[in-house]
């Protein structure tokens, strides 16, 4: 009797086990297939928090603690709204918005928009090669920071002009689980809760010139004008990548949506936590100024411990070898739609070559920037104030197409979209001109 009621927990033991294998197949099997599915969203929005960005989202927390926390909740509904425009601009035009602009409207809005977007892409190339190198510099001392530029520079290129789309896309999205590394840090550190819950939800703006530039710069790097580009063209990519016309209906634009949100989601995420972050060790411990991407690394050593140095070191890297793809090919795609040469990162080096030496072109002269002595950080910033002045031009020409029916026919903005399009053209109009009358008036 024993022998049989012991040979039976033996057998439900070995079923449950079973069961539980199955049931972590099944789930890790989902979880594959849902990263799988993850879109164009997920890399926009991870290389939305490049160099440029950490850099500074780190002057902000240091300079001003945690002041500036509250604008990764203003920012986030902003940005997912005009990229989800962007989306479907390029779902419903199968074009990126150059080439919508170069179809509909007159050149000179062409021009203009080509006029905005050029110096700052190629400065925020050039400063986030130099950042990285810097940092590779912190974790191999020995190596000089020019050769780690150089080096990051040729493996890109190797990465772009080589691998196809899908490739691209699929090692650009596993590169994004270094975002995760930014939600640590924080807690590494002892913090005070209810002070950062004040922080998050009471916006605090100082009328000061350096608070001003800073929220600007935090505004344009967020709603970056680059981005606005390649989720448009990315979009053209995928479907093409697909090889079948995808009829556009309710059900499409909902899950492009999602994809945007949730790579949104993720960059507002790395934003609140970088600024957490430094607004918390470096403000408190008495680092209120950053001029170089490695100061905002080693600042943390002492402070926060070795992981937390070495985390934000990696993620630094690691942001850099998303974004520069992005931002060199957002560049291409312009050119290439303006002048009407074969595009496509879903195409060879041979059947595109313009496109390709483009990128080419491009990321030498943000090599080229590291050797003019421009401090890394102060080109960071740099090109983050550039795009919070120039954005403002661009989303009023995508609020513009977007509204237009002779181009999206049913498939215009909604009020939701145009209310949240709109604030974002407002806020960041605002920001620029307080910031220029300043400058102007010396304050």
């Amino acid at each position: 009797m024993l022998f049989t009621v012991n040979r039976k927990q033996i057998i439900f033991k070995h079923i449950n086990a079973i069961d539980t294998m199955t049931r972590k197949r099944k789930l890790s099997t989902k979880l594959l297939s849902s990263w799988k599915k993850l879109g164009p969203g997920l890399v926009t929005g991870a290389s939305d928090d490049d160099p440029s960005g950490i850099a500074t989202y780190s002057q902000a927390g240091a300079a001003f603690g945690l002041s500036t926390l509250w604008t990764a909740i203003v920012a986030f509904p902003l940005m997912a709204a005009i990229q989800q425009m962007c989306a479907r601009i390029g779902l419903i035009t199968s074009q990126g918005l150059t080439g919508t602009l170069k179809k509909h409207y007159p050149k000179p809005v062409l021009y203009i928009m080509l006029l905005f977007s050029f110096p700052a892409i190629v400065m925020n190339i050039g400063a986030d090669i130099a950042g990285m190198g810097a940092v590779g510099n912190l974790l191999f001392p020995t190596i000089d920071s020019s050769y780690f530029s150089v080096v990051f520079t040729i493996i890109l290129l190797g990465l772009i002009i080589y691998l196809p789309y899908q490739k691209i896309a699929s090692v650009l999205k596993y590169l994004c689980i270094v975002m995760l590394f930014y939600f640590i840090v924080p807690f590494l550190y002892k913090q005070n809760f209810t002070e950062i819950l004040k922080a998050t939800f009471i916006p605090t703006i100082v009328f000061d010139k350096r608070f001003i530039a800073i929220l600007v710069g935090i505004l344009g790097t967020t709603i970056s004008p680059y981005l606005f580009f390649w989720q448009a063209s990315v979009e053209v990519e995928e479907m093409m990548d697909k090889r079948k016309h995808i009829i556009v209906n309710k059900k499409i634009i909902h899950k492009i949506n999602q994809d945007v949100d949730f790579g949104m989601t993720v960059s507002g995420f790395v934003m609140y936590f970088i600024i957490l972050t430094t607004g918390t060790v470096l403000f408190k411990g008495g680092v209120h100024q950053i001029d170089t991407v490695e100061q905002a690394a080693i600042a943390l050593k002492p402070l926060a411990g070795n992981f937390a140095y070495l985390l934000f070191a990696i993620g630094v890297i690691g942001t850099g070898l998303i974004a520069i793809p992005v931002l060199s090919g957002s560049l291409s795609y312009i050119f290439t739609e303006t002048f009407g040469w074969e595009q496509g990162l879903n195409k060879k080096f041979h059947e595109a070559k313009a496109f390709y030496i483009i990128i080419t072109i491009s990321l030498l002269l943000g090599l080229s920037l590291n050797y003019v002595g421009i401090s890394p950080v102060k080109a960071l910033i740099y090109t983050a104030i550039l795009y919070g002045l120039t954005a403002p031009v661009l989303i009023a020409i995508i609020l513009h197409i977007s509204n237009n029916k002779s181009i999206m026919g049913e498939n215009v903005n909604g009020k939701t979209s145009n209310f949240l399009g709109f604030t974002a053209l407002i806020i960041m109009t605002a920001a620029a001109v307080v910031l220029i009358y300043m400058q102007v008036i010396g304050m």
